[in-house]
């Protein structure tokens, strides 16, 4: 019987990872075009889009999580099916509980890892995200110098740059305009000029070579002009407003400081209200995975004498659909219309329903097929579909009817 459980899970382990990692890398390169775009427009560097993709990654898992368990589960006995290997492990009475057992250890071990995406690392790696973002935005991040463009560095300084070599160490055809503490003008182009950190962490000093000062002070009427060879320019870095504290949002909260808002009878009515929807949500998305292998069984084993792959397309029709269900009672509950207990718990028992139904026909109903009549109507449908199908297949040239 060990024999058994290891080749199991050898059959599930293959297409679990692969649907997991495929789900990972498209849903990542869907956004990694969106963030390019993003950082790009705001002039951010480009090793930020890395830290944003790993942020969105426990995200991305906790979706594809409940995919992979459930192909995994499902290929695993569609090929025992298909191979008549399922056959011999029922002549032998090895039950389809039995068989279970493996994809019952997947499921316990992938519940408990997406429980802890889902109620502890998604919402702060959420948070991060959002931090990222806003300080993109506000240019903490050292936004990038454009060349050829003006780039305002904070209310007080306007800076160009014609050309920059070395990784941008190096710059050429620099003019900056600026106000000084006083309140006067002061204008200075540089043929080169490079950046130096200096013992102030607010301040960057920009040390210009080969250029001209212009300063025009309120007690002079004329400007002064000043050559240089060499020439330090202090600047001051813009203070930047500090990103709200994580929280504000649900999807930021862990599990224990949604339960703890959702029992508070003191909280703003809203803020229960949503932070009961949200714990529900995440708790019916994490039971569900616990009825996975048994729908997976379900659908997996396709009629006798049948390669149909419907009970594919159907598992991840329905793992879809539930998901968006639960989406709709979360918002609604959010609203307050329905208790989020009854409007997140309720689809819950309906799907459980379907899913011991469906296991029970297959597993202790002599010759039962829960997906047998979709089988047969589908059967059908492309039967007559392929009847009006331009490419149908052409008798070759002298051979008989008879044949």
């Amino acid at each position: 019987m060990h024999l058994i459980d290891r080749y199991m899970a050898r059959l599930m382990a293959m297409p679990l990872i692969s649907t997991l990692l495929i789900a990972a890398m498209l849903l990542i390169l869907d956004r990694m075009r969106i963030l390019l775009d993003f950082v790009a427009a705001e002039g951010g560097p480009v090793n930020v889009i890395w830290r944003m993709l790993a942020n969105l990654l426990p995200e991305y898992l906790g979706l594809g999580i409940p995919i992979g368990l459930m192909l995994g589960c499902l290929l695993a006995f569609r090929r025992l099916a298909t191979s008549s290997e399922l056959d011999v492990l029922r002549g032998v009475g090895i039950s389809y509980t039995r068989m279970l057992r493996v994809p019952y250890m997947y499921a316990v071990a992938l519940a408990l890892l997406n429980l802890a995406i889902v109620g502890y690392i998604q919402p702060r790696a959420r948070y991060n995200y959002e931090q990222l973002r806003f300080e993109l935005r506000s240019g903490a991040l050292g936004a990038s110098i454009k060349v050829g463009e003006f780039t305002q560095f904070g209310a007080k300084m306007t800076l160009r740059i014609e050309g920059s070599a070395n990784s941008g160490r190096d710059l050429s055809g620099i003019f900056v305009q600026m106000m000084t503490n006083e309140g006067s003008p002061l204008a200075v182009t540089a043929e080169k000029g490079q950046f130096l950190r200096s013992d102030d962490p607010d301040t960057i000093i920009l040390r210009l070579t080969n250029g001209t000062l212009v300063h025009s002070d309120k007690s002079s009427p004329v400007p002064r002009v000043l050559t240089f060879t060499t020439h330090n320019l202090p600047i001051p870095l813009p203070k930047y407003e500090q990103f709200r504290r994580r929280g504000d949002k649900n999807i930021e909260r862990t599990l224990p400081e949604l339960a703890v808002i959702g029992r508070d009878r003191n909280a703003d009515p809203v803020e229960r209200e949503t932070s009961r929807a949200a714990f529900h949500f995440r708790m019916a998305e994490v039971m569900s995975m616990f009825l996975l292998p048994m729908l997976a069984a379900s659908l997996g084993v396709p009629p006798k004498r049948s390669t149909s792959a419907l009970g594919v397309f159907l598992s991840i029709v329905i793992i879809v659909t539930y998901h968006k269900v639960n989406e709709y009672a979360q918002a609604i509950g959010s609203l307050g219309r329905i208790d989020p207990l009854i409007a997140l718990w309720v689809p819950f028992a309906i799907f459980a329903g379907l899913t011991f139904w469906m296991y029970y026909t297959l597993a202790y109903v002599p010759g039962g097929q829960p997906i047998g009549a979709l089988e047969k109507a589908f059967s059908k449908l492309g039967k007559a579909l392929g009847r009006y199908l331009p490419f149908r297949r052409r008798r070759a040239p002298g051979s008989s009817a008879a044949a």
